[in-house]
Parts: C-alpha cells; structure tokens; sequence
C-alpha cells in the first residue's frame, strides 16, 4: 500500500505564530486565558492547558489582573473594549491575514460599500470581521445566497481567510449582477489555497483518503468536503485512533491532508500507524 502526503498540510503561518505567542506567554504570566480556544485543535488545546493556559468562553470569565491571547481567529470589537475596561492584559495573536480582512471590510464599509462577506456565519472570524464594519453588510455562504442578494448601487466583496477560491469567484461573478459597481478585496489566504490544491491532487490519486484535523475546525471540514467530492472513501478524523483499518483491506493507495490547525506530531502519528498497518504491525 503506498502512502501519499499532501505537500501543503499542518499548520499555516498564522496558526503556527499564534501557538507559538501563546506558549511563550505560558512561561511569562500567571492566570493565562486564550479567549475561546486559541485554534481549533481540541488536542493542542488540552496540551496547553497541562501548561497551565486556561480556556474562557467568554470576556465574562476572565478576572481584572489576568491575562489573556487573543485566538489566531480574532475577536469582535467589543470584546476587545470589554478587556480594555476590565483592565485585562492583552497578548495579540490574532492572524495577519484575519487583521487584512478586518482593514479591508471596514475601508470598503467607510468608502461607501454595501459590504459582502464570504463566511460561516457563526464562525468567530467572521463575526470579527462584521464587528469592524460601520455601515451595511451582510454574511453569505454560498452562490445560492449571493443570487438572493438585493440589488445595491455599490457592493465590496470579503471572505473568511479559509474559504474555497472557486466560489469566492463564482459568487463574485454572481454579485456583478446585484449592483453597479463592485470592489473585490480577496482576503483568502494563500496557504488555505494552497492546502486545498495539494489536498485535491492527492484524492484523484488515492482510494482511500484521511482529513486529519479537529471536527471544529472549519477549514478541516472543508478539506474533507473538497476530498470526499473526489474520493468517495474519504474520512475526517482528529488522531489515529479513529481510523478503521477495515476499510484499508484491499486497498493499494491511501492519501492523507490536514486541516491548517493540525499540529505535526498528530499527522505524523496517522502517517506512521498507516505504515504500520502496511508493514503488519497494527
């Protein structure tokens, strides 16, 4: 059975800062918080929790004196003014990219713009991304939505940075049509795009395929749809433990991708017990 990796897979940049700011400020500060889980990794969030890093749900947790990290997601502007009037330290790890996003809404918003974003609506970027807008907007998750837009003299167009490439155009394309002048501002992260080409190369490949990420994770859930519409056998699943070598029986290429929240050591725990499994010892 041969076993083949994406070549983007695992944590992006942007992840990969915020996990680091956060352990760093582990061994700087006493009652440490990250507001919501610092990314959506229900492992990683348990290993920094050994060391000490509480999760709170809400700015209603988190006591005057304490510290907390702002998640790789951002938060919403009012939180934001919350901590400040709590007197909370703040240790910023929101991502670059969710900060572009963020500029780019509220300058298409302050320049005339009936904003558009292209997100989950529930996702906590997106609200952020909403929270910053001082004019009109609304929040889209699909082509079908955009057909249901009313029609406006101006619209600006943004998206969540993990969103697929091929409908952020195909909803553009749509919204051209809802009004008479259009800003497109692509805030899609070059490494969601990339992880989703690399992802898809490797499904036309295999029979079977292994979407390694947190079941929160909304990037994660996007790769596995992106897969399974390519390779029917195809399976999210957070550690190795979840894997059911029966449906490996027969099986001469497996392909495995990870969301970009997928910490390495669990990847290369799912890669070396399918090498396992190759070699008779699972």
């Amino acid at each position: 059975m041969e076993i083949y990796v994406a070549q983007h897979a695992g944590f992006c940049f942007g992840v990969e800062r915020a996990v680091k700011i956060v352990r760093n400020a582990a061994g700087e500060y006493k009652n440490l918080y990250t507001l919501g889980p610092i990314i959506h990794n229900p492992q990683l969030v348990n290993d920094l929790k050994s060391q000490g890093v509480d999760v709170a749900e809400s700015t209603e947790d988190l006591k005057e004196g304490s510290t907390v990290v702002l998640r790789s997601h951002g938060v919403e502007k009012k939180e934001l003014d919350i901590l400040a009037n709590k007197n909370i330290h703040v240790v910023d790890a929101t991502c670059p990219y969710v900060n572009k996003a963020h500029t780019e809404a509220v300058n298409l918003s302050r320049d005339g713009y009936f904003v558009v974003i292209f997100g989950e609506k529930d996702h906590p970027e997106v609200k952020g991304i909403a929270s910053y807008i001082e004019g009109e907007y609304t929040i889209i998750s699909s082509p079908e939505e955009a057909y249901s837009t009313d029609f406006r003299e101006k619209i600006g167009v943004v998206a969540q940075t993990t969103q697929e490439k091929a409908v952020f155009d195909k909803i553009v394309d749509i919204l051209k049509n809802r009004c008479n002048e259009i800003k497109i501002s692509n805030t899609i992260c070059n490494a969601t795009t990339l992880r989703q080409n690399a992802a898809k190369k490797v499904a036309e490949m295999v029979e079977v395929m292994f979407v390694v990420g947190g079941k929160n994770s909304a990037n994660t859930r996007r790769l596995y749809k992106i897969c399974s519409e390519i390779c029917k056998k195809t399976f999210h699943i957070e550690t190795k433990e979840e894997i059911d070598k029966s449906v490996l029986i027969g099986v001469n290429k497996v392909g495995v991708t990870a969301g970009a929240s997928t910490p390495k050591n669990i990847i290369d725990d799912v890669i070396e017990y399918l090498n396992g499994v190759n070699n008779g010892r699972e």
